[in-house]
């Protein structure tokens, strides 16, 4: 039940980063978004989660992570009644920042207390592997729960439907998940300022470029100021005595190995459900509910390769789980660049979405544990913190590249064709993006294959024996 009570809030905070995507056109037309200011709806909930996940995983530690978990949940259930209440885009665009601070806060705790909850060997083996598959496979979830919702009801349900689904979650935490040790420490609120503040600057820069091109003067400026104010927070953290984030937690390289990995693949899953969406709606021409169905598969498929990464890890190790989901990640982004007009569900995108999904379930788990391992106790929630943080970050930058990438190869298309359809426009730019998404979990099977070292100490942890302790 434990485990059941903190998936099920995952599942709630992840899914709602692609829930509204499908109501995206309804969301415009009712409150008057115009068409550049509606990526808002989806970047203001990103940007401030991925920005503040480092805080909120820090809170856990300091201030207990059950009472920080609750609150955190019923901080996401207020901003989600906000936001269904919504007259007007302000009101919204507050509200999915607001609900991006309590998944910030919800998100790693949740992570922190499954590692103080359950045994280490097989028992949190198995818990990290439904927690990873939740996660990676909300997005998708969120996609089918979003057509449903639009379909039979109206845009403003996809934010409604976290209010109960939040509040079970509040009363079922006091009654299942204990209270973790307190650990004295303060906040370092400077370091959290300037990570978000940099964080938001890098990612609108990203966005900015995709809009009005990489020489635009205040996308350059957002660059540089990113580059000063990330620059500072390093410094900061170097100097600070309890930092937001430990640095020397990158001095293991297993760890930063893992988070180098997960940028690339956050870029690389992000892209793919966003430019399916896409593709499915307008070229195959999907309604809202059939796009959700269509996307429902990757959560089965993720699910079986969490299963069987969970099972093997204490025989294998991690490391080939993380070289292989890289590489079946890989070839399933390959095989999409070859969608065109002509293409069908069945024939061309099912496939090669059930090869990406067998992989990043593979790497969901194996990455989960590395990055937890060898971590003292009162430092989990800073690494899971870091963990979410980089999965958020590597989605938006990502995703803005690939953005950047596909309307490069649109422009192309309608220059290179004297009367070219919007479907041929849309498919070449769809192609491009996917290149791209490939060529980020190629290198994140290189980063696998060459910096993860896998001890035989972690084997002997993993089957549930002692090992060595944290350092």
């Amino acid at each position: 039940m434990a485990l059941f009570v903190l998936a099920s809030c995952q599942l709630m905070v992840v899914l709602d980063i692609t829930i509204v995507n499908i109501a995206l056109p309804h969301i415009q037309s009712a409150l008057e978004f115009s068409t550049t200011s509606l990526a808002w709806v989806v970047s203001a909930y990103t940007l401030t989660f991925g920005g503040l996940l480092l805080l909120g995983g820090r809170a856990g530690d300091i201030l207990g992570r059950r009472r920080v978990f609750i609150f955190g949940v019923l901080l996401f259930v207020l901003a989600s009644l906000l936001g269904g209440l919504a007259q007007n885009a302000g009101q919204l665009l507050g509200a999915r920042a607001l609900q991006g601070v309590g998944g910030a806060i919800a998100s790693p705790t949740a992570l922190s207390l499954i590692s103080t909850t359950f045994r280490e060997g097989p028992e949190r083996n198995r818990a990290f592997g439904v927690f990873a598959a939740v996660s990676a496979g909300g997005g998708a979830i969120g996609l089918l729960a979003g057509g449903i919702l639009v379909e039979w009801l109206n845009w403003r349900w996809v934010l409604f439907v976290n209010v109960p689904i939040g509040l079970l979650i509040v009363l079922a935490t006091p009654r299942w998940i204990r209270e973790s040790e307190r650990h004295p420490g303060r906040f370092d609120v400077t370091g959290a300022l300037t990570s978000t503040v940099g964080m938001v600057l890098l990612v609108y820069g990203f966005i900015r470029a995709a809009q009005e091109g990489w020489r635009d003067a205040l996308t350059l400026a957002s660059f540089a100021a990113a580059v000063v104010v990330l620059t500072g927070f390093i410094l900061i953290e170097r100097r600070s005595r309890q930092p937001i984030t430990p640095l020397h937690m990158f001095a293991d390289r297993n760890r930063a190995g893992t988070y180098g990995i997960m940028l690339c693949l956050a870029a690389a899953i992000f892209g793919m459900f966003f430019f399916l969406t896409l593709f499915v709606q307008n070229v195959l021409g999907f309604s809202p509910l059939e796009a959700g169905l269509a996307f429902l598969p990757v959560s089965a498929v993720i699910a079986i390769g969490a299963g069987l990464a969970s099972r093997f890890l204490p025989v294998y190790g991690p490391k080939p789980f993380m070289v292989i989901g890289a590489i079946l990640a890989a070839a399933g982004l390959a095989w999409l660049t070859l969608t065109d007009v002509h293409s069908t569900y069945a024939g061309s995108v099912l496939g090669p979405m059930l090869v990406f999904s067998l992989g990043m379930g593979m790497e969901f788990v194996s990455l989960t544990l590395m990055a937890l391992s060898n971590v003292p106790t009162q430092e989990t929630g800073a690494a899971s913190g870091l963990l979410n943080a980089t999965q958020q970050v590597g989605g938006s930058l990502g995703l803005s590249i690939l953005v950047t990438m596909f309307g490069t190869a649109r422009t192309n298309e309608a220059e290179k064709q004297p009367k070219p359809g919007s479907d041929e426009i849309l498919t070449a730019g769809v192609s491009a993006a996917f290149i791209m998404a490939a060529i980020f979990t190629v290198v994140a099977a290189l980063i696998a294959l060459v910096v993860i070292q896998v001890r035989p100490s972690d084997l002997e942890r993993l089957k549930g024996g002692p090992g060595p302790g944290p350092m």
